[in-house]
């Protein structure tokens, strides 16, 4: 499978254009990484790992299956469908698969289509060392991630156990994860492209990590091997903005789900805490690290009415900054630029308004952590950057 992609990847390189390698059932095998021109069948056949039936009925009209050298495909604007090069894969005259090039923006040269063309012959042999299996074992391993991060203990054990006798990951190396959350609000098909394509690229130069990933909903997941990967490796590798969540390593594969769910709670928090960076491991993650999960309805009684109030909104900034001080009028007023007069009157306004008493160690530990969870749910949403833990 390496070889195949390294082929993929060196005549993407040399034709300055995608390339998608399928299998002769279509499914997908390698691709390159984006760049240039890109239609929703491309997206589409990464993300769900095969063509889509109406696409594979249109390219078989277009005599794909028949073809013995390239042959360009016309495009389908209604089916997402640009022009194509069709690079026919075969081996002592069986089909075993195609190179697929986009043919628009601009349209390839003839010279081009001979490149490609001249490739054919490797990709075939190593695709039929392969016996189409690297497009199965993609599935596998997809299934077997899944189940490893996901699934019940028994399954975890059982899905650790295929990858390490597949020789995916070592079995005597501990397991660290890191979860990239895209900053984008609305997660969509080609923000999980884009994490699926920064992911690839990062595990072709971690290889000696033993990398594997998994795309979910709205976040990315990658698991390494031996000495801890560092969250800016993530950062750098993925093409849209994202926060990084760190767990804390494992002695082996089959315990990563507690990595994972760390890591996965980490990107949250920094997702909702801007004060904490892009980055946050789960083992410095303070305060955040208990209230993580907790429910936000469990604040004290005396904030929801200044949390559902925007006139309240200075008050709430002060009495954390406060708080976050050890209750030191000094520091939140050098902290605040405010003068201690100033100070004082709105700490005063605050006791009034929200029944409290901030003599009281309770009373100030239980507003504390009113506002950590008011912040993690987003009922809080102060102006300024703070959130240190």
């Amino acid at each position: 499978m390496a070889d195949l992609q390294r082929a993929v990847d060196e005549l993407a390189a040399r034709l300055d254009r995608p390339l998608l390698l399928e299998d002769r059932v279509q499914r997908v095998v390698a691709y390159s990484e984006q760049s240039g021109a890109m239609d929703d069948v491309r997206r589409d056949s990464i993300l769900r790992r095969h063509t889509a039936p109406e696409v594979r009925q249109w390219l078989r009209a277009a005599g794909i299956h028949e073809a013995a050298a390239p042959l360009r495909t016309p495009g389908a604007p209604h089916l997402g469908l640009l022009p194509r090069v069709c690079v026919p894969i075969r081996h002592a005259d069986g089909l075993l698969g195609f190179l697929w090039l986009i043919d628009a923006q601009p349209p390839m040269t003839d010279a081009g289509v001979a490149e490609a063309a001249a490739a054919a012959p490797g990709l075939a042999l190593a695709l039929f060392h392969e016996s189409l299996a690297s497009g199965l074992a993609s599935h596998r391993e997809l299934e077997a991630v899944t189940g490893l991060l996901v699934g019940d203990r028994e399954a975890a054990r059982e899905a650790a156990e295929q990858l390490i006798e597949a020789g995916a990951f070592p079995q005597a190396q501990p397991v660290g994860v890191l979860v990239a959350r895209p900053r984008a609000p609305e997660p969509d098909d080609a923000l999980r492209l884009a994490l699926e394509q920064g992911l690839l690229a990062l595990r072709r130069r971690l290889s000696g990590h033993h990398p594997l990933h998994l795309v979910r909903y709205d976040h990315a997941v990658l698991l390494t091997a031996g000495p801890p990967v560092a969250a800016d490796d993530l950062h750098a590798a993925m093409p849209v903005p994202v926060v990084v969540g760190v767990g804390r390593a494992r002695p082996g594969l089959a315990q990563a789900a507690g990595s994972y769910r760390e890591a996965r709670h980490a990107a949250e928090v920094a997702a909702r805490v801007p004060g904490l960076g892009r980055s946050a491991e789960w083992a410095r993650l303070g305060v955040y690290r208990m209230l993580s999960a907790r429910p936000d309805q469990e604040l004290h009684p005396g904030l929801e009415g200044l949390l559902g109030d925007a006139q309240y909104l200075p008050l709430l900034e002060t009495l954390e900054t406060y708080l976050d001080l050890a209750g030191s009028a000094v520091a939140t007023s050098r902290a605040l630029r405010l003068h201690r007069t100033s100070l004082y009157y709105r700490l005063q306004r605050v006791e009034e308004l929200a029944r409290t008493d901030l003599k009281d160690g309770g009373e100030r530990l239980a507003l504390h952590l009113s506002l950590k969870l008011a912040r993690l749910s987003g009922r809080y949403l102060p102006r300024d950057s703070h959130g240190s833990p």
